[in-house]
């Protein structure tokens, strides 16, 4: 007869997993974390994703229907159960496809928002532009004026300040304000 292994203490069957002991969860937050602490005992074994569960449909309308309930006196006791049926699964269908229409109407109206939201960042943006630009425009003007002012009264000096106009237009250009938008108005 053989001597029980030593690691999990059963006789005859060699010792491959360690007993766990079992724990069970009281919280959800505890459920996770054993959840979590299992699948990083092997991280090289791939985790199980579910599939999404696939939505609802109801049952297509029926072609042709046979057993057509008319209101004769003669009808049994067992026909309302199936005429009660009938009823609520064409309830249930005529729910869905109000539903499925609500779904598709929220979402055209989610998408015209986004554009006109686009639009509007758009004509924000078009028009701070012109004002940068009238300003620059302004700027050069003035610069133009101010050039011409030297240039008659100091013939010599105007290569020297036609440099010094070059850095400062560069300086200028590097420093233009940013066009994005922080909230609405």
């Amino acid at each position: 007869m053989a001597a029980p292994t030593e690691k999990n203490g059963k006789a005859g069957k060699p010792g491959g997993k360690e007993a766990q002991p079992l724990i069970i969860a009281k919280t959800p937050a505890e459920e996770q974390r054993l959840k979590l602490e299992r699948l990083m005992r092997n991280p090289d074994k791939p985790a199980p994703i579910p599939d999404r569960p696939k939505e609802w449909n109801p049952r297509a309308p029926p072609e042709f229907v046979r057993d057509v309930m008319g209101s004769s006196a003669g009808a049994g006791s067992g026909e309302f159960h199936v005429y009660r049926h009938l009823r609520r699964r064409e309830y249930q269908r005529q729910d869905f496809l109000d539903k499925m229409s609500e779904k598709q109407k929220k979402d055209l109206d989610y998408l015209d928002k986004i554009e006109d939201n686009k639009q509007a960042a758009e004509d924000r943006t078009a028009k701070r532009r012109k004002k940068r630009d009238k300003l620059k425009q302004k700027k050069l003007m003035a610069k133009k004026a101010k050039q011409d002012a030297n240039k008659k009264e100091d013939p010599d000096e105007s290569s020297t300040s036609s440099e010094e106009e070059e850095q400062e237009r560069e300086a200028d250009d590097d420093a233009e304000v940013p066009s994005f938008i922080m909230g609405k108005k």
